[in-house]
């Protein structure tokens, strides 16, 4: 359970564009090749938790704005109707 805590934590400190940068960098030096089975490993599961942080910073996001367009369509409907 440490190790999920961890992540967790690690999550809520990294920015999406911190995440990115260190998955581009991951993914360069899986391409790269030169790493033994256990790195590559280790760089491919490194990879897969930045690419989840990434994803749920966009899902984040994506919630904001859709919450946002949602109440301004709302407050538009309202003054429609107050006229």
């Amino acid at each position: 359970m440490a190790a999920g805590t961890e992540t967790g934590a690690e999550e809520a400190a990294l920015g999406y564009e911190q995440a990115r940068d260190e998955l581009i960098e991951v993914v360069r030096r899986l391409e790269a090749g030169g790493t033994s089975l256990e790195e590559s490993l280790a760089l491919w599961e490194r990879g897969e938790e930045l690419a989840k942080v990434c994803r749920r910073r966009l899902e984040g996001a994506r919630a904001r704005l859709d919450a946002s367009l949602a109440a301004e369509a709302a407050a538009e409907a309202e003054e429609g109707g107050d006229e």
